[in-house]
């Protein structure tokens, strides 16, 4: 019966796909049912004997191309057995009738393997023969690809092919000069190594790699070899280079730009949108791909046969994967994220919404998109190998922490005594994620601004603060900061700066990205406002939020103040990131006498000032170069037995009812705990079950939830059921027996939530029928409207139109063109099982 029902969804999908069981309206049929297949005494001495202990087997489904020869192998299972489960056999069956391609299927989850070029991909809807057709036209090259010699000056060669026959290059005193005068780029020894990393995984056959480089290592740089090397070498007639944010796809432009523009065209999608194809190398936001499902809409799936995803775990994350896997190639990953900055997150402390455990299941999932499911990526070199080899500097860790932030990281909190509507006292605690958020201190704020003041690194020109940038937690909070540095320099340097001293930049002020550039460039608000000689920026902070985080490059930059918690490991690499960099101050002082009086103009190290604890967290082992001790705010209330409370100087509540606030949750940091680890008891002893362990080695799903309903479930002590782990995993929908299992033994890397799978079999759909762009939203919101709204199914199903007057999804309904309010339902009933949906 499975097998079966796999089978009609198949054929559902392949009818779809415009794949004929039937001659019709003058089409001839392309497809083969149950071929008999003859295994040759050469596919034998290939593969072995152990063809299904038989000589000959049965193709499943054979597609044909539009002359009638052998095209697609299509081997089916049943929908409780991993398509992948079929790879060799449906490989045995491609050799014998010489077709390169193969779709493995359940009728819930396909593959397109070719295989010519590597693994096989998921796909979300069976190939066209047209789009098929486009497969097998394009023949990579890997044997040109594996051969390719590239040597450091591999990107100077497209820029300058004559470079090494100028007379200023065979000049030892003007060759630095020359380099800089022609942009020219040289590859580093690492980035060599992370290209013949790739060459030497498409020999064996891979078509996915993962790059692990550290920030200010030159990724755009060794992104522009491998596009260089793929397209030279005819290994890809076009490149998709996605990055997740709008600064990066400028940056990303510039430099493939200015490192090819000589050999190949690069242009930005959106601003191309009636020509992109004239470009080998395209760059986009996901963003621009991602709307409305434009992607489907605009491409075919063999329009790029390079795609690069620069911060992989983000630009892949969410419907960013579908667009990720439309695309039928090569796929390469970039990531300054390190997996081991994870190692310390313990998931039973923290909230199931907490941010770091969330980033935690990206990046794991990411390695295991990217053919690194061992944690071990294509090419790793990290922010050590490049201090260790010079390229990098480390920072100074200012660990600083007041006494209110300090309890702020504890388990217990930050407790203050306030007064509740009766007038009386009542404890009210906050934490690390409650800083700025519900409350303020003005008192802490100063700390930290007078701090970093008296102990940032000077410019080693002017003597001045040298430049910072100072993340804050929120607008408001960049803005306070703002003016409370500002008036501590106007007292320490009378007259100087005149509030120039620190400007906020923050997507709330007007100019703020040309003002990060500004500041960049040494011009912001002005320059050399201590030496007429000297070029650097008057402004010498910028308070800002999340703006300076990616890519963005100051590399005369000598502190950093985290002076907010940081929950994102890759925003903490990308924040440190931004003074890692090595610079020569000397750059900007024109006066060359002044020059001989700069005792120490390279920049060596940088200063993080941190006051939150946020190195100690992410880092699992750490050297404190210095330690400052910081002013402790009074204690107040007690009576020095322990049973005071810490109350701040300035405590100013923000919360317009912070009580009511607090009481949303009856449930106790430690019980919530106890709820997370009654699912761990339940995995600890499913993981140990021999029979579970046997049954698995089978795929025998079946046996495996029977066999845990009846022996593990409703025992005396934990009594395990379904609804009590789906509330310990806190899941907003129903789970099922099989998905608990496939979490437990890492098939899956945590539970979607409502909205995920909402947002998959809205996809699925789309894929399918392709609704017009202008009522894609419409569409959407149908969709998931009549899934989870059983009033609203109902005025449908009934036809009970007046009823939609008073039903929220009423307007929904009437702006859905007709055809589709009837294809909807339609689908919905007869491909999704509506269960899954309820809580």
């Amino acid at each position: 019966m499975k097998e079966a029902k796999a089978r009609i969804k198949i054929n559902k999908l392949l009818e779809e796909a415009g794949w004929k069981f039937f001659d019709e309206e003058g089409q001839t049929a392309n497809i083969i049912l149950e071929n008999n297949t003859k295994i040759t005494q050469q596919l034998l001495n290939e593969f072995g004997n152990d063809f299904e202990k038989t000589s000959n087997g049965f193709i499943d489904y054979l597609l044909l191309d539009e002359k009638g020869f052998p095209f697609i192998v299509l081997e089916a299972k049943k929908a409780n057995v991993h398509p992948l489960a079929a790879k060799e056999q449906a490989r045995k069956y491609a050799v014998s009738q010489k077709c390169r391609f193969i779709i493995l299927s359940n009728g819930d989850a396909h593959y397109l393997w070719d295989i010519e070029r590597g693994n096989p991909n998921i796909i979300t809807k069976f190939p066209s023969p047209k789009t098929a057709q486009e497969y097998s036209s394009f023949v990579p090259n890997q044997k040109d690809l594996v051969g390719e010699e590239v040597k450091i000056d591999f990107i100077a060669l497209t820029q300058k092919p004559d470079y090494a026959s100028a007379p200023q290059w065979n000049d030892a005193s003007l060759k630095p000069s020359y380099i800089e005068q022609n942009k020219l780029c040289f590859l580093r020894p690492y980035q060599l190594k992370a290209i013949k990393r790739i060459q030497e995984e498409v020999k064996e056959g891979k078509d996915r790699f993962l790059f692990e480089m550290a920030t200010g290592t030159g990724k755009t740089a060794t992104s522009a070899a491998v596009i260089k090397l793929f397209l030279k070498t005819e290994n890809a007639k076009r490149v998709l280079f996605l990055v997740d944010r709008l600064e990066l796809e400028t940056q990303a432009w510039k430099a493939f730009v200015k490192y090819l523009k000589n050999d190949f065209q690069c242009v930005i999608f959106k601003e191309n949108r009636d020509d992109w194809r004239k470009a080998e190398i395209v760059v986009s936001t996901i963003q621009s791909f991602t709307k409305n499902n434009k992607y489907k809409r605009i491409f075919t799936p063999t329009d790029f046969d390079l795609v690069i995803s620069d911060e992989a775990h983000r630009s892949i994350g969410g419907n960013g994967r579908a667009v990720f896997e439309y695309f039928i190639g090569y796929k390469l990953g970039l990531t300054a994220t390190p997996k081991d900055y994870l190692k310390k997150i313990d998931s039973e402390k923290l909230n199931s919404k907490d941010p770091r455990e969330l980033e935690r299941r990206m990046l794991l999932d990411t390695y295991n998109t990217f053919g690194c499911a061992n944690g071990v990526p294509t090419f790793r070199y990290s922010l050590l190998d490049g201090v260790k080899d010079d390229f990098l500097i480390n920072p100074v860790v200012v660990d600083a922490r007041t006494e209110i932030t300090t309890q702020l990281l504890s388990d217990d909190g930050y407790s203050v005594m306030i007064e509740n509507d009766e007038q009386q006292e009542e404890e009210q605690s906050f934490y690390l994620r409650d800083f700025e958020r519900k409350f303020f201190s003005d008192t802490t704020n100063r700390i930290f601004c007078k701090t970093f003041l008296e102990n940032a690194f000077a410019d080693p020109v002017s003597g001045e603060t040298g430049k910072t940038i100072v993340f804050a937690v929120s607008q408001n909070h960049a803005a306070k900061l703002t003016q409370i540095l500002n008036e501590m320099a106007g007292q320490l340097f009378p007259g100087k700066y005149k509030s120039d001293f620190a400007v906020q930049v923050t997507s709330s002020v007007t100019d703020a990205q040309q003002f990060s550039i500004n500041f960049a460039n040494n011009n912001l608000n002005g320059s050399a406002n201590f030496n007429e000689q000297y070029k650097t920026s008057k402004t010498r902070v910028c308070v800002t939020v999340g703006m300076m985080t990616t890519g963005y490059d100051c590399e005369d930059l000598l502190n950093i103040c985290l002076m907010r918690p940081i929950f994102s490991p890759t925003d903490f690499i990308q924040i440190k990131g931004r003074g890692t960099r090595k610079y020569n101050f000397l750059k900007d002082l024109f006066n060359n006498e002044m020059k001989t009086q700069v005792l120490h103009p390279d920049k060596k190290k940088f200063k993080l000032f941190d006051f939150f604890a946020n190195c100690e967290y992410f880092e699992e082992k750490f050297n404190y170069d210095e330690v400052l001790k910081l002013p402790v705010l009074r204690r107040t209330g007690g009576d020095g037995g322990g049973g005071g409370y810490v109350v701040p100087e300035d405590f100013e509540n923000i919360n317009p009812d912070p009580l009511k606030t607090m009481r949303v949750s009856d449930i106790g940091a430690q019980g919530m705990k106890i709820d997370r680890m009654y699912f761990n008891r339940f995995e600890d002893q499913v993981k140990e079950d021999k029979t579970i362990n046997d049954l698995l080695a089978k795929e025998n799903y079946e046996e495996i939830e029977k066999y845990i309903s009846s022996n593990l479930f409703e025992k005396p002590e934990d009594f395990y059921n379904l609804e009590k782990l789906q509330k310990a995993a806190k899941v907003d929908r129903k789970l099922t027996l099989r998905e608990v299992v496939e979490k437990i033994f890492g098939y899956i890397p945590y539970f979607k939530s409502k909205d995920e799978l909402l947002e998959e079999e809205f996809d699925k759909f789309d894929s399918t029928y392709l609704p017009d762009e202008n009522n894609f939203s419409t569409a959407k919101n149908f969709f998931k409207s009549y899934i989870t709204d059983e009033e609203f199914r109902g005025i449908i199903e009934n036809k009970n139109f007046a009823l939609l007057n008073t039903n929220p999804n009423g307007e929904v309904f009437r702006k859905l063109p007709p055809d589709l309010r009837t294809l909807i339902p339609e689908y919905i009933k007869e491909n999704i099982s509506l269960n899954k949906f309820t809580a």
